[in-house]
């Protein structure tokens, strides 16, 4: 199968989800097999809260739009441009998929097939529905793919590489289970804020974004904040009120209620704005509904610390103030060539 057929698919898959719109889905004649998936896609949306209670349609069309947005010609191109896969010998490698926000595993997925190699997926109980639905249609459009794609319910078996995501608990055990197998084995991370007081409000609101969006769930949600001493709140507590409506979800006020009591019995100095509290703590990951801060005296104290910790964080946010950081806003919009953890998935998959 030609590299060009592959980039071809994943465009039209880009094409069909760029259908999908949490107020405007419409239907576009050019695109392949709607008369098959686009009423069956609406459907398996509309169920998806059902299958887990996190993944609001909100939740799910920012999620289809993100990767809408990526499936491009020309950000497919861009990518694969410095790798060659040519002499590629075609293994089997196994996917062990988390569930924490929707198709959270897609990359894996895309990187494994755009690679030339064959995918046996083990996806998460929590996203179980979305990512299949995906492969399917991808094999209509190509059906040489058929060969290619695997989802299965058991143990992983008859593979050559994985590429696992847990928590640190479960990675330890991955670490051991696949040890005689080429791998990457993802842990928990957790994503941090760089601050300096000197955020204008859009900067501030676009952090929400980083905080609230997936309710917090993922590795690349904003859970702690770096804060000058004498650091004011206001600004920030005025910005992120925009998100106020997040209190409104069940799931999310349960846990606020819930983290907000554990804290105040142990007595914890916290400030509140009613569906958020932040609080003073050295560690990266907070529990959902709450963000950590820490005080700074000078920006090369930050670097340091974040060059220390760099195997727990996944992003880090700031206006420039620090090496390596992406703009307010982004952190749920990564594109292809931002790898998770840091590790080149298609450089790994191109030496197996």
């Amino acid at each position: 199968m030609l590299q060009i057929d592959k980039i071809k698919a994943f465009v039209e898959l880009g094409k069909f989800l760029g259908q999908f719109f949490e107020n405007s889905s419409s239907r576009n004649e050019g695109v392949l097999y709607n008369d098959t998936y686009f009423d069956a896609f609406t459907d398996l949306i509309a169920l998806s809260q059902s299958h887990n209670g996190w993944y609001t349609k909100e939740q799910i069309y920012f999620a289809i739009q993100s990767w809408a947005d990526a499936l491009t010609e020309v950000n497919l191109t861009h990518w694969l441009a410095t790798y060659d896969f040519n002499q590629i010998d075609s293994k089997t490698v196994g996917l062990i998929l988390a569930g924490n926000i929707p198709l959270v595993g897609f990359h894996d997925f895309l990187s494994v097939l755009i690679s030339g190699h064959s995918v046996l997926v083990k996806t998460s109980s929590n996203d179980q529905h979305l990512l299949p639905f995906l492969a399917n249609y991808l094999m209509a459009v190509e059906p040489d793919l058929k060969s290619k794609i695997t989802f299965i319910d058991g143990k992983l078996e008859n593979f050559d590489a994985v590429i696992a995501t847990g928590s640190n608990n479960t990675a330890r055990y991955f670490e051991y289970y696949f040890k005689d197998k080429p791998s990457i084995i993802r842990k928990s991370r957790n994503s941090v804020a760089v601050l300096n007081g000197k955020e204008t409000k859009e900067e501030l609101i676009a952090l929400g974004d980083d905080i609230f969006r997936y309710f917090g769930l993922g590795c690349r949600n904003v859970s702690k904040l770096f804060v000058p001493k004498s650091y004011d709140f206001t600004a920030f507590f005025e910005a992120i009120f925009e998100f106020q409506d997040v209190i409104h979800y069940e799931k999310y006020a349960n846990n606020y209620d819930y983290n907000k009591a554990v804290f105040l019995m142990s007595n914890f100095k916290l400030l509140d704005n009613g569906f958020l509290t932040i609080k003073e703590d050295s560690s990266h990951a907070s529990p959902i509904s709450s963000v950590f801060y820490e005080f700074y005296d000078n920006l090369e104290e930050v670097e340091n610390r974040l060059v220390a910790d760099q195997d727990s964080i996944q992003c880090i946010v700031s206006n420039d103030l620090v090496k390596n950081s992406i703009p307010f806003g982004k952190t749920q919009k990564p594109e292809l060539w931002d790898y998770a953890d840091g590790i080149d998935t298609l450089s790994f998959l191109s030496k197996i």
